[in-house]
């Protein structure tokens, strides 16, 4: 396998992960965003919306974070990254979607170029903007946490699954931008918890070997 990624990017993040813990293999194929090597005519031929990450398996190409793990799970079963019931998988999947569709979209990199160099916002207003989407919607993770009985050491249980792939970058972004986060003691243990694991601390950013 090839994941084509970048190693700031929280939704590759999310996928190194996923393959560590499933024990694969791959090659790591960097794509600099900062310096618009998605752009190239290249990699354009490989993947056709020119984002990160991406997965070639053979003669299959998975684009998109959450689809790639979802097609790693079911291709490779053990250990799982989703509950065996109904429930259990959509509230699983309610969580991911909650940092992937709710609050990554609005604070990734070619948005946040695009408040900046297109519509001219200066960049402390840019920051306030980032701020006020990651801490309002860790909120709201929190608040689903704190109420089900079913959360333990990671999001679902006491083992890690699909929404501690995608918990864990967004925190690692928030740090960086100095984002509040004492507001979510429940949210930050499950995150204290996955980097005592080889398969979240080995593959952050800092890990990467095209890391700067």
């Amino acid at each position: 396998m090839e994941l084509f990624n970048y190693f700031r990017s929280s939704a590759s993040y999310r996928v190194r992960i996923a393959l560590a813990l499933k024990g694969l293999d791959y090659d790591y194929r960097a794509v600099h965003l900062a310096k618009n090597e998605h752009l190239a005519e290249s990699y354009g031929a490989v993947a056709s919306s020119r984002l990160v990450p991406l997965l070639r398996d053979g003669d299959a190409v998975v684009t998109q974070s959450m689809a790639i793990i979802e097609y790693l799970d079911e291709t490779h079963p053990e250990p799982p990254l989703l509950p065996p019931d109904a429930l259990g998988r959509a509230r699983v999947r309610a969580l991911a979607q909650d940092i992937a569709c709710e609050i990554h979209p609005l604070n990734n990199l070619r948005v946040l170029r695009y408040l900046t160099k297109d519509l001219g916002l200066p960049e402390d207003a840019k920051t306030r903007w980032y701020k006020h989407w990651v801490e309002t919607g860790l909120e709201v993770v929190e608040q689903r946490l704190v109420r089900d009985a079913v959360t333990g050491r990671f999001c679902h249980g006491d083992a890690p699954g699909l929404a501690d792939c995608v918990l864990v970058p967004q925190i690692f972004n928030a740090q960086r931008f100095e984002c509040r986060l004492e507001h979510v003691p429940t949210v930050m243990k499950v995150f204290e918890a996955c980097m005592a694991l080889d398969a979240f601390s080995k593959t952050q950013p800092s890990a990467c070997p095209d890391a700067e």
